[in-house]
């Protein structure tokens, strides 16, 4: 793909300094050949999409794993996933699958594959003079890789190298007691034992029903409340009004599953201001938890920044 340019302003909610490119890493069953860089590359566990800074000198910077939701294609988040990266990250989103049933064991375990790989080899596929630190590592999912983080995060050994973690509009299943497998919620008041910093964001419209034919994107009993509702501090939840489960996707998402990402969920009415609060929210967060700034959640939990769109609730744990 051919690189972002950097605009002016250090607002979270506008884009960041550094100029972007998403590099595409083929998965280890892929002809090497396909692979971004060269035949010399450990190649990922899974097909990666990798947004970077792609003009720096000798610079490190902190990494952010992002897990794409049910059914969806991890270039639908091409352009959130360059949002973040123009300030200073180098974003990873995996495509976990094509097509998956009730159980995300497979998932976990992927995710957790995919985190022991970026020592190994994610360095080869980024540009010259941008470094990864790993010492500074994030988690992310939306819908059910939002779940999929929290459960990595609860059970899992690689949940050790991860600093924050990220629920993007999470989904644990389809109703209280029709999780899917393993369940993460137990609906016990802040027991998530995490031992990181939690974001999450919520959609205001994401426990409406579209449709009869279709039940809500983010049922009520199984979604971000619940999530935040068992998060440890420090943590701060944020939900928007008017905007809905698949908002913060590309403006265009093309194929069925595009095609469905826009008619099954109750959705405002364009997608660029919840996806450009999703991605400055997560920016100011990853900039606090691993970059240690807390000056840029500050102002927004202050009230002392412009949002691009109405928040129905922002609660902090700290």
């Amino acid at each position: 793909m051919s690189p972002t340019s950097a605009k002016s302003g250090s607002n979270v909610f506008e884009i960041g300094k550094y100029t972007t490119v998403v590099v595409k890493a083929e998965a280890e069953t892929s002809c090497i050949g396909k692979n971004k860089a060269s035949s010399l590359n450990v190649a990922p566990p899974k097909q990666l999409l990798i947004a970077t800074p792609s003009e720096t000198e000798d610079e490190e910077f902190p990494v952010l794993l992002l897990l794409h939701g049910y059914l969806l294609y991890n270039s639908f988040y091409s352009q959130l996933i360059q949002h973040i990266a123009s300030h200073g990250f180098i974003v990873i989103a995996p495509q976990l699958y094509t097509v998956a049933g009730p159980d995300t064991t497979e998932e976990i375990n992927t995710t957790a594959a995919i985190t022991k790989w970026l020592s190994e080899g994610l360095q080869g596929f980024l540009p010259t003079n941008v470094k990864a630190n790993l010492r500074k590592l994030g988690l992310a999912g939306h819908s059910r890789g939002g779940k999929v983080a929290f459960a990595l995060g609860l059970k899992n050994s690689a949940a050790s190298k991860f600093s924050a973690i990220i629920g993007i509009d999470p989904v644990d299943g389809t109703d209280k007691g029709k999780q899917t497998n393993p369940p993460v919620l137990t609906y016990v008041p802040r027991s998530f034992d995490l031992n990181m910093a939690a974001l999450v964001i919520g959609s205001g419209l994401g426990e409406i029903k579209r449709n009869s034919l279709f039940p809500p994107c983010a049922p009520n009993g199984v979604n971000h409340k619940d999530f935040y509702n068992e998060c440890c501090k420090p943590a701060c939840f944020f939900v928007v009004k008017d905007y809905g489960h698949t908002d913060m996707l590309d403006d265009e998402t093309p194929g069925i599953r595009g095609k469905a990402s826009h008619c099954l969920c109750k959705n405002g009415k364009s997608r660029e201001p919840m996806r450009t609060f999703v991605g400055g929210i997560m920016v100011a967060f990853c900039i606090a938890y691993l970059k240690g700034d807390l000056s840029a959640l500050t102002l927004i939990r202050d009230g002392h920044e412009t949002l691009p769109v109405e928040l129905q609730t922002m609660d902090f744990v700290m």
